[in-house]
């Protein structure tokens, strides 16, 4: 093989390193940096190194502490919802039918939805004065008056649970439906001829065959219970009362212009997020190992 043929494949990818530098690792470092400084953009020549001060600030802020019980709410709502629920219609597309192609496209729309709209959709649901489900609530009689759902903190934790779970339950539906596809139609034969029911088939065939699924699932809801923002901006702007985590960030750099703070504040979701991640790495060699043997 020539040198020029030796050389090629790395032109080939130079391109794709070019934007992981750029777009990726760039930011990623330029962010560090600014988490161990002072910097407000409202104070630009004031700019200064101060090591780990941004992050000793961060758990001295109630604030803080209360984005995070808000955000670890929604992600117990989202997984509740989400995982019994992606099972449920995962099950119900995996029946054969002459619509269940239908059905199934019907069943992606709310995740192809922006989640923008997601919110803005849903807020007309919950609209105080106008909204469909006091609507619904007032000609049944059940209420005499609008309720003002998203006033009370916890309400709107639910609500913003039920919202996201919406949006992100397709997605989990279809993955768990592509995985039950993929088991042996023999297994389930072999149970019928055993006399097992159909509760059965799913609870001692069905759920352990799909447990690294389920996994993939919870990981999945987690993360999008962590990085919710847009659907509750579309819902209630820019308010304190029930403000998840990545809100809280926001506000905290783009608001108060307090880059410095709000990049400690994002390295420090990078370090709960690879915690995670490090539980769900671990989780995958344990169930690798128990197959092993």
């Amino acid at each position: 093989m020539s040198r020029k043929d030796k050389i090629f494949p790395y032109i080939l990818v130079l391109p794709g390193i070019f934007i992981v530098i750029t777009t990726i690792l760039y930011p990623i470092l330029l962010t560090l940096i600014y988490s161990l400084q002072f910097y407000k953009l409202t104070k630009p020549y004031d700019k200064k190194i101060i090591g780990l001060q941004n992050y000793i600030e961060i758990f001295r802020d109630l604030d803080f502490y209360s984005s995070l019980i808000n955000t670890s709410i929604i992600v117990v709502i989202v997984l509740i919802i989400g995982v019994i629920f992606s099972f449920i219609i995962a099950l119900i597309l995996n029946r054969e039918g002459k619509i269940s192609n239908f059905l199934t496209a019907i069943a992606i729309i709310p995740w192809a939805l922006p989640p923008v709209v997601n919110g803005v959709i849903w807020k007309f649901m919950f609209y105080p004065e106008f909204g469909l489900i006091n609507k619904v609530l007032y000609y049944l009689g059940v209420v005499d008056g609008a309720i003002l759902w998203l006033n009370n903190r916890y309400i709107s934790l639910i609500i913003f649970g039920i919202i996201l779970s919406w949006r992100v339950i397709p997605f989990c539906s279809i993955l768990i439906l592509a995985n039950i596809k993929a088991i042996p139609d023999d297994i389930f034969e072999a149970a019928e001829v055993d006399g097992a029911s159909t509760f059965y088939k799913i609870k001692d065939i069905l759920i352990p065959i799909l447990k690294p699924t389920f996994l993939i699932v919870i990981i999945n809801l987690i993360l999008a219970s962590i990085n919710i923002f847009d659907e509750v901006v579309a819902l209630v702007g820019f308010r304190k009362l029930g403000e998840p985590f990545m809100l809280y960030n926001y506000k905290q750099t783009f608001s108060f212009l307090n880059i410095g703070y709000g990049s400690a504040i994002s390295y420090t979701l990078t370090l709960i997020l690879g915690v995670i991640g490090l539980i769900y790495i671990k989780f995958l060699k344990r169930e690798k190992n128990d197959e092993e043997r």
